[in-house]
């Protein structure tokens, strides 16, 4: 699988990210014996780059993808995350560090390629949202002595909650990577938005991660299932998905992700999930595009679907014409 240069850092990454999170559910609820075989196949087939966090499943997809990769990082690189809760913020360091800490023991390794912050950014409260000072003067000090530890190589940020203060996050040059949400029912991290388009507007968050050096990781590139164009969700799934990013509800992203059928009868795509993901990889400025998985299929589907290359502009102008007519009136 083709690899790219991740912003200002030294790796090089897979087009596809193998996510580990329970909206997939594969490394959270799955069997060790399918966890380790699509582990094996990822590796097998090109795909280096492993995200998972601390809460997936309560450390169990750490331990799973612990397990499943048994200390041999050759070639791989390995990303985990954490929340902070604002009752943290009183000691900091040493919750975040005992974080780092279990994490590495589950994952059975003397450190991560990346180190990320996972709380939504905006105003405070007691449930884990973080303003962006907070996290730059509260938060990041800590990350930066962590890695100064050898604990990780890089560190990064999801980006999700108040615009403005993503791009501030951005904007620091302290992160080296964030996860954007990027999707065909929310393209605005892209490209400009539509006025009225029922979907955040993240003000072409991936032009200013590009710019700042900041590796991106595409997520939530199938709406959490939802342009799937169905409804039925895999058992091992999260059975209720909150969408991100888009304005309503799963239902009514299902209903919108069946708008782009089009695409798939004229033969652009062989289905919705494969549109999708090559509508993710058509962005120049996103190194790799992170996918969560149930099955050893849809994780080879993923990676057929990269490997089959972006869209062609034909295709891109058809997509923003379906996009078009979802904006309100």
């Amino acid at each position: 699988m083709e690899q790219s240069s991740f912003g200002r850092t030294d790796l090089q990454v897979s087009k596809l990210t193998f996510g580990c999170g329970a909206v997939g559910g594969l490394m959270t609820k799955g069997a060790a014996k399918d966890q380790d075989r699509a582990v094996a196949w990822a590796r097998d087939n090109g795909i280096n780059f492993f995200d998972t966090a601390a809460s997936y499943g309560n450390g169990a997809s750490e331990n799973n993808l612990g397990r499943a990769l048994s200390g041999n990082t050759d070639g791989i690189i390995v990303s985990t995350k954490v929340g902070v809760i604002t009752d943290d913020l009183s000691n900091v360091a040493a919750n975040v560090e005992q974080s780092l800490a279990e994490s590495l023991k589950r994952l059975k390794l003397d450190h991560v390629d990346l180190f990320q912050l996972h709380n939504t950014i905006g105003q405070t409260d007691r449930h884990g949202i973080l303003t962006a000072g907070q996290v730059l003067n509260e938060v990041l000090p800590v990350f930066e002595k962590l890695r100064d530890a050898g604990m990780t190589r890089y560190l990064g940020f999801t980006a999700k909650g108040d615009v403005t203060q993503l791009h501030q996050l951005i904007e620091s040059d302290r992160f080296d990577s964030a996860q954007v949400f990027y999707n065909l029912l929310v393209p605005s991290a892209g490209e400009p938005a539509p006025v009225n388009y029922p979907a955040e507007d993240y003000k072409q968050l991936l032009h200013k991660a590009a710019a700042h050096g900041v590796g991106a990781i595409g997520v939530r590139v199938l709406a959490g299932g939802a342009l799937s164009g169905s409804e039925e969700r895999h058992p091992l799934g999260m059975e209720q998905v909150v969408p991100i990013g888009s304005d309503t509800d799963y239902a009514t992203d299902v209903q919108r992700a069946q708008r782009f059928a089009p695409l798939v009868e004229g033969a652009t795509a062989d289905s919705l999930p494969e549109l999708a993901v090559r509508y993710a990889i058509s962005n120049p400025m996103l190194p790799t595009t992170e996918i969560g998985i149930a099955t050893l299929q849809q994780l080879q589907q993923a990676a057929k679907a990269v490997n089959r290359g972006p869209l062609g502009g034909d295709a891109l102008q058809q997509v923003r014409e379906i996009q078009s007519g979802l904006v309100k009136k």
